[in-house]
């Protein structure tokens, strides 16, 4: 996750890995193997030597990076699955499709009365 970011980041700002790497003082095999997930532990000072460089700090590296689309989406498939379990919920106490076609019919029917 973190890799990924500062992946992201330098390449916003067109900067090689050497590049990077030479501004912020740190080893190109090192951020080199953060950005490829192989290290995912790096340290505060990495993170604070690197984020200077690309503008973020700290704290901003280790906040959650889901776009605000994502946090939706995220949201859209928990009330999928809720729908998904709410049927399986129905069909396990024996409701038949047509039951339900009834229920769903009857809703419709009473919210247009209201």
């Amino acid at each position: 996750m973190i890799g990924k970011k500062i992946q992201q980041l330098r390449k916003k700002k067109n900067y090689s890995l050497t590049e990077l790497s030479e501004r912020a003082g740190v080893a190109k095999s090192y951020l080199s193997s953060i950005e490829r997930g192989i290290q995912r532990n790096p340290s505060i000072q990495f993170l604070e030597k690197v984020g200077l460089v690309l503008g973020i700090t700290v704290e901003e590296f280790l906040q959650s990076d889901k776009p605000k689309e994502s946090v939706e989406n995220d949201q859209v498939e928990q009330a999928d699955m809720e729908w998904h379990d709410l049927v399986k919920e129905a069909m396990r106490s024996g409701i038949s499709k047509r039951e339900f076609r009834d229920f769903l019919e009857y809703s419709k029917w009473k919210l247009e009365r209201r």
